[in-house]
């Protein structure tokens, strides 16, 4: 029995042995032979790479004042396959995150299968460390960039804003996008089983930090505009308004401003026709502001001076069996009375005996029915038809501006030529290091004799805008009063009202121009331009010239 039972001791005995050695061996296989492979597998476990945000570029006016910057936000993420929907704690989580708790359950429920969840984007830190104190497993904190705008409204539809991983969505945010959005790093760390970041191995890319943009916009004369044309939006119950301030000898915008505007910080609630920049992106008929350049091809063809006379008789005639006419009889009056009382009948006659392609040569030559260059998102080009052979009447109606369609900013660059004698330089939006270089497109003289008739138009004595005078400056400009186009075709109720004027007249430096598109006040209400518009022009060209201390040139 002894023997048998030694047997069996020996071959436990050798059992437990080889199970050693196997042990061993296996020991030793993992820590020579396989340690490589198996320390692959842990870091796979354990080691991430992540995104290091890049801080997009700010926005600055043309003196260097913030209009765009961005702030570090932190966004709340859940992992739902760690995270435990019953726990208690869940309330104190979603006060914070100001979220019902039913809107959490359901949300995690419908995304069991998912390992990132976000919950709440572009938070304030403090309110990412009150959640990161509860210590719930599964809720991290992320660091990211949300865009501010310090000016709010007065600046939006320049600015346009960012969306929720601060990329360019509208305006100036979208169209320099890539110059502004910067280049993410990347890091290598290691996390804890609950996805905690536990330490930094190290940095694989830096982030590169987007590059800084400079407008052209001078956010004081910005502010002045943007609360001049909300005020009169309001007054005169307008549906619309847009204004312009345009720097004559750079081409550089210093103000663009629209109604109705909406608040880039908070846009909840704003609608989607509030985000559009209606100076660069609408188009509307731009009425008797067009008479200045068919006065300008009369007096370039040869066949008219600004002392020739046209016999406007009573007022009315009958184009192709279509009436023109004027609200009072004119009779025999000159090239500048044409345009101080803004006469269909006298413009009609005028363009009617020269070369029909002549007005249309002109319109096209100072950028009507072309892009401006401003590089903005969305702008139109306008509509300027050149018909083969030209029907009499669509010369005449052409000749007060309609049958086209223009923008806010080109009517601004139109004008802008006539400024500068005939030049035609770029528009920007951007800070212009050094003046640029224009195009000679008109003839010098014409366009000078053009400005000097236009001052006619503020005269206290039958201007049609004594309104828009600026006190201390002599100014030039032509009004624009326009119908609504309705269902039923042009409505004799409704009216778009708009002043376009140069300061100081003698030597321009700056461009003006206002519209307030289908004015609704009270039947007693001017709806003219220059008892709409006239005002509004005259008290922002006034406190642009003393911003910009430009000198006065004139004693009333």
């Amino acid at each position: 029995m002894r023997r048998v039972y030694q047997w069996r001791y020996h071959i436990v005995i050798g059992v437990l042995a080889l199970g050693v050695l196997g042990l061993a061996w296996r020991m030793i296989g993992l820590m020579v032979w396989d340690s490589a492979f198996l320390r692959g597998q842990g870091d796979a476990r354990t080691v991430r790479n992540v995104n290091i945000p890049a801080y997009r570029g700010m926005i600055t006016d043309r003196n260097g004042h913030p209009l765009a910057i961005s702030t570090p936000v932190d966004a709340v993420w859940m992992n739902p396959q760690e995270f435990d929907i019953k726990n208690p704690i869940i309330g104190k989580l979603a006060r914070i995150l100001g979220l019902p708790v039913k809107d959490i359950q359901a949300r995690f429920h419908k995304n069991t299968d998912r390992a990132f969840l976000y919950l709440k984007r572009g938070l304030s830190p403090t309110i990412g460390q009150e959640i990161k104190k509860l210590g719930l497993p599964g809720i991290y904190i992320q660091r990211e960039y949300r865009r501010f705008y310090p000016e709010g409204e007065v600046t939006a539809h320049i600015l346009g804003f960012t969306n929720v991983d601060d990329r360019g969505q509208e305006g100036m945010e979208l169209a320099y996008d890539n110059w502004l959005g910067g280049m993410p790093g990347s890091k290598r760390v290691v996390k804890d089983r609950l996805g905690q970041v536990v330490a930094e191995i190290k940095t694989l890319r830096e982030p590169r930090a987007g590059n800084h943009l400079t407008l052209s916009i001078d956010r004081r004369i910005q502010y002045l505009a943007y609360s001049e044309l909300k005020e009169a939006v309001v007054r005169h119950q307008a549906a619309s308004g847009s204004a312009i301030v345009l720097d004559l000898k750079t081409g550089e915008i210093l103000a663009l401003v629209n109604q109705p505007s909406f608040n880039p910080n908070n846009r909840a609630g704003a609608s989607r026709d509030s985000y559009r920049n209606r100076a660069v992106t609408d188009l509307f008929e731009p009425g008797s502001t067009i008479k200045t350049f068919s006065m300008l091809s009369a007096l370039i063809s040869g066949k008219f001076k600004p002392t020739s006379t046209v016999d406007t008789g009573n007022g009315l005639m009958m184009v192709e069996g279509n009436p023109v006419s004027d609200p009072k009889t004119k009779g025999v009056i000159d090239m500048t009375t044409i345009l101080k009382r803004s006469s269909n009948v006298g413009m009609t006659k005028v363009i009617l005996a020269i070369p029909p392609d002549s007005l249309w040569n002109t319109l096209n030559a100072v950028g009507f029915g072309q892009l401006t260059g401003s590089h903005f998102p969305g702008e139109a080009q306008g509509v300027l038809v050149k018909q083969t052979p030209w029907r009499p009447f669509a010369l005449a109606t052409l000749s007060f501006g309609y049958g086209m369609s223009a923008t806010l900013l080109q009517l601004a660059q139109a004008y802008s030529v006539l400024g500068n004698l005939g030049v035609k330089r770029p528009i920007s939006l951007l800070k212009q290091p050094e003046v640029p270089v224009g195009k000679q497109v008109l003839d010098a003289k014409s366009a000078k004799n053009i400005l000097v008739m236009l001052e006619s138009i503020l005269a206290q004595d039958g201007g049609t805008a004594p309104l828009a005078r600026v006190p201390g400056y002599r100014v030039t400009g032509k009004t624009s009063t326009t119908r609504v186009v309705g269902p039923q075709g042009y409505d004799k109720t409704r009216h778009n009202g708009g002043f376009t004027g140069l300061a100081p007249a003698g030597e321009p430096r700056l461009l003006v121009t206002v519209f307030l598109h289908d004015l609704r006040g009270t039947a007693d209400t001017m709806y003219y331009g220059g008892y709409t518009a006239g005002p509004v022009f005259s008290r922002i060209m006034e406190g642009s010239l003393r911003l910009l201390g430009v000198p006065p040139d004139s004693q009333t």
